[in-house]
């Protein structure tokens, strides 16, 4: 399998993309801003089978990516496109500026558009459907439990997952399957600097391990889904 995984240098992509690499036949290329942390993901790596590309999701060149992309891969398709990366802001809610909630939506929803966008060429390419994972959150899930501080994160990740519906629905003739997973809390960097006195009970490496099996193998049982991933009631 081709796979692009985005958010790659840290907490839960950094993991899942140590999953993927587990298996030889995976091709994976890994996306983040911080080149230091992505050579530790190579360095780390089951097989020599990750590529990685320096990647700023807010203000890099779209265009030159895909054509980087696309020849990195041989023009043989993407199967797996892992939207991982995003951003979290714990502010009340009085407190939150139109900056505040643009820099939110501009990564955690904007960023997964955009690269969708980009590599829909790419997806749906080889005979089984290409899967797209939109990694979304509680905080975004319908009915859930809501919490003080994440008004402009959650409204952020309801939105993506409202758009991982919407994308499934125009693409199901075209050989691509998208869903949308709300994780509930996860201990990583981003948890730790938003919330520095609570530690969740999911580590990124255990979820790391389902993450990497529904990008693989979900879509062959979903598609259209906005699937609640939490030990917890909402």
């Amino acid at each position: 399998m081709n796979i692009v995984i985005t958010g790659a240098s840290a907490g839960i992509g950094f993991d899942t993309a140590l999953r993927l690499s587990q298996n030889p036949n995976h091709r994976i290329w890994a996306i983040a801003r911080s080149a230091d942390k992505l050579q530790q993901l190579k360095a780390q790596a089951a097989h020599a089978n990750i590529e990685t590309f320096v990647f700023d999701m807010r203000a890099g060149n779209y265009t030159t990516f895909f054509e980087q992309l696309s020849e990195a891969t041989q023009k043989a398709g993407v199967d797996v496109l892992i939207n991982n990366a995003g951003n979290l802001i714990n502010k009340p809610f009085e407190q939150l500026t139109d900056e505040d909630w643009l820099s939110l939506y501009e990564i955690n929803v904007l960023g997964a558009v955009r690269m969708v966008r980009t590599l829909l060429p790419l997806l749906g390419q080889n005979a089984q459907a290409s899967h797209v994972v939109n990694i979304g959150s509680m905080g975004g899930f319908q009915g859930s439990s809501k919490f003080a501080g994440l008004a402009a994160y959650s409204a952020s990740k309801a939105a993506l997952a409202n758009v991982s519906e919407c994308m499934a629905e125009e693409f199901k003739t075209r050989n691509i399957a998208v869903n949308c997973l709300c994780l509930g809390a996860v201990q990583t960097d981003m948890l730790s600097k938003a919330f520095p006195d609570y530690e969740a009970d999911m580590s990124s490496q255990k979820i790391a391990e389902y993450l990497a099996w529904f990008a693989e193998f979900g879509h062959q049982f979903q598609n259209g889904k906005v699937i609640p991933v939490s030990i917890s009631t909402p």
